[in-house]
This record gives structure tokens, C-alpha cells and sequence, in this order.
């Protein structure tokens, strides 16, 4: 039950009707027992800053971040973690008093995804996409401790820019290419492929997969942060070549979870989360 005690979180984008988070989290505070409430904002472009004063007056403890206001939110933070600055791009924010924070949990989420299944350290990692998701991922890998960071977009030019930006931050391995026979060759030896392209994204389940099961090989990770449909393509590809597979929901589960603990200081329940993204999914 709502009342005045209780504390409200949520997020704020535009549009923001499909987002799957108060699912996860209000089935999260229900499961703990703890009098909070997440809520979907709609906040147009243009409207970023008054709606950040408003929240702030308004009590909010803290807000998720979408599209199309990562970047310019941090416009109106007055403090910012060193990976959501370098990533450049915040998607959670914490009211505390007169300070605001910035925090990216997207990388952060990626990367628990793939330590289901391996340690990132050290390891060869080729991130299919350069775009928003691909930036914050990259990042965050080497933040972490990657061994060597390929980007690999269909566009060159824009695999090279993002390149360059790891490199001015990281040192190691950091290399970009194009989708083409380097990427096979380089695949080879790989130990994580992640997948940041939306092909084989709902509606477009039936298109073809950048890369084929001949393509991989039965040591490889293989990630697609796409989460619908559950199991892509590209994950479809990769177990006929005996490769172990990540869902696309892994990473919104863990980056959502990351987010509850800046809020509340509270690590929830994996399974608390990754039961009420399936049912809001239709798989359960």
C-alpha cells in the first residue's frame, strides 16, 4: 500500500512505456518488504532539467536514465562515478539531500552477465556494434581487467572512433574492424563475443545473424544483449557450435540490480529479479 512514508524510485525516458524495470524492482521490493515504489516516468526532450528539479523537490530517491537522456542528464549532477565519465553517459542516479550522483550500471551489468559463466581477466573479448550499449560495455571490460578489446561494426569508421577512446583511457590490446574475414579469423581465439547490434531484434527475428555457427567455436562465449526474443539468431548459431550462450536478459537483470543497491544499499534476489522480467516477457 502507497502511503506518504513511502519512498519512490523510477525511471525517467521518452518514451518510456516498454521498459521492463518496475517489473523487476517493485517485485523485489514486495519480495523485501520494504515500502518503496518504481514508477515510469515519461519525460520528453527538452523537459530533462525541470524534471530533475521536480524529482529532487518531490523527494524521489533516486531514477533510472533511458533514451534519449544519458548524456545530457549529466548536465545536471553534481557528482559522477570514473566509469559513467568515461563511458560518458549515466543511466541511474541518486538523490541524496543537495547532491546528486551519476552512476552507469550498464557495463557493470554486462560484465556480471559473462562472470556467470568466466572471469573477464585477461581474456580476448570482440564486441560486435560501436554504439551507445558497445561504449559502456567496452569500457567497463577493461575497467575490469580485460586482456585485449576488439570493436567490430559494419561501419569502420565509427568501430575506429570508439577505439580510439578506449585507447586514451586503457592500455593493452584495444583494436577495431570491420564484419568481415578479419572478424573470422580474429574469432578464432576469442573468449567472449557480445553482441550490441539490434539485428535479430524484435519484430525482426528472422533475420540473419551477422555471424554463423561455422563462424564459432566450442570454447567461445557468446552474449546478445537483445532479450527479445529470449534466444536470438545469433545465440541459436552459436549453441550449433557448441558454444556456451548468454541471454540479453542477463544484463538488464544485473544492471537493474546494481542500480536497487545504489538506491536502497541492498543486494536483492537474482531470482526475484529474473522471475518477474520473464512473466513481463511471456515466458513464464
Amino acid at each position: 500500500m502507497i502511503t506518504g512514508k513511502t519512498a519512490v524510485v523510477g525511471i525517467i525516458g521518452d518514451p518510456v512505456e516498454h521498459s521492463l524495470s518496475p517489473l523487476m524492482h517493485n517485485a523485489a521490493f514486495k519480495h523485501l518488504k520494504m515500502d518503496y515504489a518504481y514508477v515510469p516516468f515519461h519525460v520528453k526532450r527538452g523537459d530533462l532539467e525541470s524534471a530533475i528539479d521536480g524529482a529532487r523537490s518531490m523527494g524521489i530517491k533516486g531514477l533510472n536514465i533511458t533514451i534519449p537522456h544519458k548524456t545530457e542528464v549529466i548536465n545536471y549532477l553534481n557528482e559522477i562515478t570514473q566509469t559513467a565519465q568515461l563511458i560518458g553517459a549515466v543511466n541511474t542516479i541518486k538523490f541524496d539531500q543537495t547532491v546528486i550522483s551519476g552512476y552507469n550500471t550498464d557495463g557493470i551489468g554486462a560484465v556480471k552477465a559473462i562472470e556467470e559463466k568466466t572471469s573477464i581477466h585477461g581474456k580476448k573479448i570482440i564486441i560486435m556494434g560501436a554504439g551507445g550499449a558497445a561504449r559502456a560495455i567496452s569500457f567497463q571490460l577493461l575497467y575490469n581487467g580485460a586482456g585485449e578489446v576488439l570493436i567490430a561494426n559494419r561501419t569502420m569508421k565509427n568501430a575506429c572512433k570508439l577505439t580510439e577512446d578506449l585507447q586514451k583511457n586503457f592500455s593493452g590490446s584495444i583494436g577495431c574492424l570491420g564484419l568481415n574475414d578479419k572478424l573470422n579469423e580474429e574469432l578464432k581465439d576469442a573468449d567472449v563475443l557480445i553482441n550490441t547490434t539490434p539485428v535479430g531484434m524484435y519484430p525482426n527475428e528472422d533475420q540473419k545473424p551477422i555471424l554463423t555457427r561455422d563462424m564459432m567455436h566450442c570454447d567461445l562465449i557468446v552474449n546478445d544483449i537483445v532479450y527479445n526474443p529470449l534466444k536470438t539468431g545469433l545465440l541459436r548459431e552459436a549453441e550449433k557450435a557448441g558454444a556456451k550462450t548468454i541471454t540479453g536478459t542477463k544484463m538488464l537483470i544485473y544492471q537493474g540490480m546494481e542500480s536497487f543497491q545504489i538506491w536502497t544499499g541492498i543486494s536483492p534476489s537474482v531470482e526475484i529479479f529474473e522471475k518477474a522480467l520473464m512473466t513481463g516477457l511471456g515466458y513464464r
